[in-house]
């Protein structure tokens, strides 16, 4: 039994990150303060504390009780400074959980040796917390602190929400055998990302949770007296817009040439990428090769109000993607109405329904994209129909008090006496 369960309270939740509030991850923010509402005794670490992003999150701003709850890792890059903090750290884990230090340094000696020390080191506070569960809130933070569950003797979830899968460590067929073995339940986004996570060499009788991202509607909402059925801008172009930071996997040099064909056939339209990335200097090459500086626009990295702000005065989203795990924006598209075409990447058909509230296509066929693009153009009732539908889809199946009640009873059967999860949620 859990230290929270014999205190008749819900148990204490560490949710480990890489950064902290970060905008691309307003999901882990809103995950966060949802659990907090509800009444667990949850906590962030994090490798980086992105404090120049609170202002962003005003609901995350004006909460000190939950701003205190965040915990920043002691600093790892440089040795020297590491060395010289090694002894607060140290000192701060055992005042603040002395049984659960010592259990930690004694166990971990027989794995680790004096390695057992750095480890302490940049674990101390999640050992200072004496957490009931740890979740790693990505695949690939779950290897290196595999081992918290015996060292803690706590319980373990790992989530898996596309990269960790779709890419790292493919060359290494054993890569998650250690969170395979020790997790107590795995949590994805959607069905193809379990497949994908069993094709990786998890059990298929591992117990697991597929729980896929929420939005707010009342926060991403069509404002009132806003029409899409004009047939686009004053000008008359078709308004497309991308939302996603500038890698290869977005596939976004297919929606340039899909922008080109559109061009060519005749159709007016703008098109605007919002994201940063290492991508932007051979999508820029491709928007000057195909002439289409007066049809492409790169908007650089926007604030979330800004991106809600650009959505409302779109008339389609498109998303190309070549691998994508479930996809955010897609889904705040379709809650502020915009009629979505996709590509049929990993679990993209799992987000738009074709022909209902958008258009799938097969991924890298930038001719498919650009049919699917025209015949919108050419349609407002349809731009219109489908934009409705995805709201409403969206209302009926991702909303985050969904979502929270979903964690809530994934945490509840992780730590439970009885099993420690159901084969599905």
């Amino acid at each position: 039994m859990t230290r929270s369960a014999r205190n008749g309270k819900a148990g204490r939740v560490v949710m480990v990150v890489p950064a902290f509030p970060k905008l691309s991850e307003s999901f882990i923010v809103s995950k966060f303060l949802g659990l907090l509402k509800r009444g667990w005794d949850v906590y962030v670490v994090c490798g980086i504390s992105e404090k120049g992003q609170y202002g962003h999150f005003p609901l995350l701003e004006d909460n000190l009780i939950g701003r205190r709850r965040i915990k920043v890792a002691w600093p790892r890059r440089l040795r020297w400074l590491a060395g010289l903090l090694a002894p607060a750290a140290f000192l701060h884990a055992l005042w603040s959980n002395p049984g659960g230090s010592w259990h930690y340094l004694h166990r971990g000696a027989r794995c680790f040796g004096f390695g057992v020390l750095r480890r302490l080191y940049l674990d101390a506070h999640i050992v200072a917390v004496a957490p009931d569960l740890v979740h790693f809130e990505f695949g690939t933070l779950a290897i290196e602190g595999a081992c918290l569950k015996t060292l803690l003797d706590c319980r373990m979830i790992a989530s898996f929400r596309g990269y960790d899968l779709n890419y790292s460590g493919l060359e290494n067929s054993n890569h998650y055998r250690e969170v395979w073995a020790e997790a107590d339940a795995i949590h994805v986004l959607g069905s193809d990302l379990w497949r994908r996570a069993r094709a990786r060499g998890c059990p298929s009788d591992k117990p697991h949770a597929v729980i896929p991202p929420a939005v707010d509607a009342r926060v991403f909402s069509v404002r009132e007296g806003v029409s899409r059925d004009r047939g686009g801008s004053p000008e008359g172009k078709l308004r497309i817009l991308s939302v996603g930071r500038l890698e290869w996997k977005k596939g976004y040099e297919y929606a340039i040439e899909a922008i080109r064909r559109l061009r060519d056939s005749g159709v007016r339209c703008e098109y605007c990428i919002i994201g940063h990335g290492s991508y932007l200097e051979p999508l820029a090459f491709s928007r000057h090769q195909l002439g289409l500086h007066n049809e492409v626009t790169f908007a650089g990295a926007q604030t979330p109000s800004q991106v809600r702000e650009r959505m409302r005065s779109s008339d389609v989203f498109l998303h190309p993607a070549v691998s994508e795990g479930f996809c955010n924006a897609v889904l705040e598209a379709q809650a502020m109405a915009l009629p979505v075409v996709c590509s049929d990447a990993d679990g993209l058909p799992e987000n738009v329904v074709d022909g209902e509230t958008g258009f799938v296509v097969p991924r890298r066929e930038a001719a498919a994209l650009a049919d699917k693009l025209m015949l919108l153009a050419s349609d407002r009732v349809l731009r219109r129909r489908m934009g409705e539908k995805g709201r409403q889809r969206v209302l009926a199946q991702f909303q985050p008090a969904d979502q929270i009640s979903s964690f809530e009873r994934l945490y509840h059967s992780v730590l439970s006496d009885d099993s420690p999860g159901a084969k599905e949620h």
